[in-house]
Formats: C-alpha cells, structure tokens, sequence
C-alpha cells in the first residue's frame, strides 16, 4: 500500500529503513492520518493535480505575471521619455512635462506662446544700400544662419539704475527707437525695475514679472558695481537663447549695462548727445544680434570713431536679416 519509502516493521515498533530512519508512511499510519502520495521536492510531475502542485503555479503564474507588469511599465515610461524628449529637448531641459502642464511655481520657464502672433509684428526697413560688412553673434542648428529673436512677438524692457543726466532716458528712447525700425523688431517699455544687473541673470523670473520670459534689462550702472566695465569699455549686452526639440534657437532676454559715469562725462562734450546714443544703439544691436566687424566706417567697429554716430550700411543690413528670423510658438 505505501511503496513509497522501503522497510521493514520490526516486533513491537515502527518500522525502519535499513538506514534506520523511519518511513512517512509508518508516521501516519501511528497517527491515524489517511495515506499520502510521494510529492516531489522540485516540482510536481507534469499532470499532477495535488495541492503542492497548485501552489507551484500559482507562484510560478505570480512571478511570470509581476515580470509582465515591470516589463509593461519600464515600454511606458520609455515611450513617454522618448515622445516627450522629442517635443520639449532645450539647451535648459525643463523636465518631462510641456511647461504648459506644470504649475507656473514649479516651472523652470514659461508658458510658451505669450504674445505670440500668427506673422511678425513689424517688417525691417529696407537698407539704402546693402552691404556684407556685418556679423552675427551666433548661429544656430542645421543649418540656421543666425540666431534672433522672435518677431511675432514684442520685445518688453525694463530700466534699472540712474541715468548719468535727467535727458538720459529720451536718448534710450531714440536709440530704442532706431534699432526697432532698423530691424521690425517691436519693444514695449515695462518701466523701471529694482533689479540689479548680474553675469548669470535668469531669464525666467516669475517672481518678478509673472509667467513668461523676463524682459529685457537695461541697466545704468558703473565700474564700481560691474568691474567689466572698467576703461574705456562704454557697455557691454548680450542675450541668451532658448531651442526646443528640433525646432529653431531663438533669443528669449538679454541685458544691457551702459557705463553712467563714463556717459556723464561724454554727454558733455560738443556732440556729446550723438556719441551717447550711439553707444547704445550699438549695444542693442548687440542685444539683437550683431557682433563687432572690423570696418570702422560701421557703428559695429569695435571702437568709438568720430564722427561715426549712426548705424551705416552693413549695421543696417545685419539688422534687417535679424528682423526676418523665425517665430517660435512653442517657446
């Protein structure tokens, strides 16, 4: 009846194996429990039905379905890595998610589209003459010749700083003025500002000026409180640029910083006012773009020269390609 374990019943006790170990079978029967059938230790022969057999199923079927789910899961979050890189890649990546779908206090730039036209907002003057004696500050991917901002949308600024003579801000204006019929390019004045110019400024300052990109500074400052300043450097500017996926390299802020103390002393000079807003259409042409050539006839030259005030032929080209560069919706 048991022939699962072999032995022999010695008188008046349990049987033994002639290893002297008593059979499972001689347990039982002493205790009185039904007869068992032999279950393998590994697992249950195939067509088993036993209940060591079941539970070896259901754990196999456990494991094979936990492995399905943690393969499941791991194609998910690589397809969502994968689509979203695609449409949100930056030189700044922002995370996962659209800036569109963060809460605005936890996004490191903006909703993109603020103030986004369908077509640009203005048209580039046409220069008198054209001429190729202009250069860009940067180029952008694939072939993208030059890296501007976006002309669907406006352009704001803000002013930070005293200027070096009450009649300073009408000279600001004009040269703003200027740049922007030079290039199409449309500014907005935001006022002034208590921010202070600094190397690493974000472009994104919610706190600030709310949820889009920061606008623009333009900061009378001095030497003392910029060392680069220190000289004859006038001012410096500059801008920094945002690319999503595959899409253009476009400007988003930038900042200006005009030396008051050194514009205090040329605005008194013969001329002085033409010098002055000289220097700083040449610094927003900086801003927009335009980086120094080696022509002295241009404002572009590196160096102030006199009787040179305006901008010239190839100022006004490189101006007017800047005004034709891409809009970028998206960012």
């Amino acid at each position: 009846m048991h022939d699962q374990t072999s032995g022999e019943r010695p008188p008046g006790g349990l049987p033994r194996s002639p290893s002297g170990r008593i059979p499972q079978w001689a347990i039982d029967e002493a205790l009185g429990l039904p007869p068992r059938h032999a279950v393998p230790w590994r697992s249950a022969p195939v067509g088993t039905t036993g209940p060591g057999s079941d539970r070896a199923r259901r754990r196999r079927h456990g494991r094979l379905l936990a492995a399905a789910f943690v393969v499941l899961l791991v194609l998910a979050m690589t397809a969502w890595t994968m689509m979203t890189g695609r449409l949100w890649h930056t030189a700044s990546p922002p995370g996962a998610l659209p800036p569109s779908a963060i809460p605005a206090d936890q996004r490191t730039f903006p909703a993109p589209g603020h103030e986004e036209s369908e077509q640009p907002l203005g048209t580039p003057a046409a220069p008198p003459v054209r001429s190729d004696s202009y250069r860009f500050v940067s180029t952008g991917p694939d072939g993208q010749g030059f890296v501007a901002y976006d002309p669907c949308r406006p352009i704001h600024y803000v002013v930070a700083g005293k200027p070096p003579r009450p009649d300073a801000g009408r000279l600001l204006a004009e040269a703003v003025a200027r740049v922007s019929a030079a290039s199409g390019l449309v500014f907005i004045a935001d006022g002034a500002t208590a921010e202070s110019p600094r190397s690493q400024r974000s472009s994104y300052q919610p706190e600030r000026y709310g949820d889009r990109w920061a606008p623009v500074l333009i900061a009378w400052t001095s030497p003392a409180e910029e060392p680069d300043l220190a000289g004859d450097r006038a001012g410096q500017a500059g801008s920094s640029a945002v690319q999503l996926a595959q899409g253009p390299r476009v400007y988003v802020s930038g900042q200006v910083e005009l030396d008051a103390p050194q514009l205090a002393g040329v605005l008194g000079r013969p001329g002085g006012r033409d010098i002055v807003r000289g220097i700083i259409q040449h610094e927003l042409a900086h801003l927009l773009g335009l980086d120094h050539v080696n022509d002295p006839e241009q404002l572009m030259f590196a160096q102030t020269e006199p009787g040179v005030t305006d901008f010239a032929a190839g100022d006004l080209t490189g101006l007017s390609v800047l005004g034709t560069g891409p809009c970028a919706p998206e960012i």
